[in-house]
């Protein structure tokens, strides 16, 4: 995910001297990058792993939720990459971003968008319903089309937001069991699947898929606080 969020780094461009926060940073891998370039920047996840990863890069990173920021200060610019489509409180997400934000502020990233990954999950789903477990009935994810990213965003205060769907084929490092083993875990742990199953339908996930390309489609957003 780090590498594949090198293009909306370039839309940030963040410059020595801002202040910057790294809405789910992971392990800050581009929250590293961004400091390099001369930012103060901060990084939050609420993933402690991933805290610990970015700490022993010698980063500013703080465990913390994206729809619960807290902070006295205010940054020039935010940024987030693969992040806010795991954020079901989308809403407060938002506004807590915006009130992160100076005057003037900009917020630049990269999320799962409409379609994202509508075959792996459906033949996921697939799999579940023969072996005999229900899919969970709501959503994990938040796949917003542009126009529903607008909106939400515009609602709380931002201006000038520019969004768009970028297609992205890509090859899964670990393959398709790894996807659905790794990414994957929590549904089906509320598809209540007991965990010496999960291997084979994993695999059969993939064999079903045939191939070990994903069919990301992201949505990539800038926007502005007034």
């Amino acid at each position: 995910m780090p590498a594949l969020g090198a293009a909306a780094l370039d839309l940030l461009a963040p410059q020595p001297g801002e202040t910057i926060l790294d809405v789910g940073c992971g392990d800050g891998t581009l929250t590293l990058r961004i400091k390099e370039a001369g930012a103060e920047v901060v990084g939050i996840d609420n993933s402690l792993s991933m805290i610990g990863a970015a700490r022993a890069k010698g980063l500013d990173a703080r465990l913390m939720d994206a729809a619960d920021l807290k902070f006295v200060e205010a940054f020039d610019a935010a940024f987030s990459n693969a992040t806010l489509h795991w954020v079901l409180a989308k809403e407060r997400a938002a506004r807590a971003i915006w009130f992160a934000l100076k005057a003037g502020g900009r917020f630049v990233g990269e999320m799962g968008g409409a379609g994202n990954l509508a075959a792996l999950r459906r033949h996921l789903d697939d799999e579940l319903v023969e072996r005999g477990f229900g899919p969970p009935t709501y959503a994990a994810n938040w796949y917003p089309t542009p126009e529903e990213f607008t909106a939400l965003y515009q609602s709380v205060g931002f201006r000038n937001v520019d969004a768009e769907l970028i297609e992205r084929p890509t090859p899964l490092e670990h393959g398709v069991e790894g996807w659905v083993l790794a990414f994957r875990k929590g549904w089906l742990d509320r598809a209540q699947v007991p965990e010496d199953q999960r291997p084979a339908i994993a695999s059969a996930v993939a064999r079903r898929h045939g191939s070990d390309t994903a069919d990301y489609i992201r949505l990539r957003f800038t926007m502005d606080k007034p």
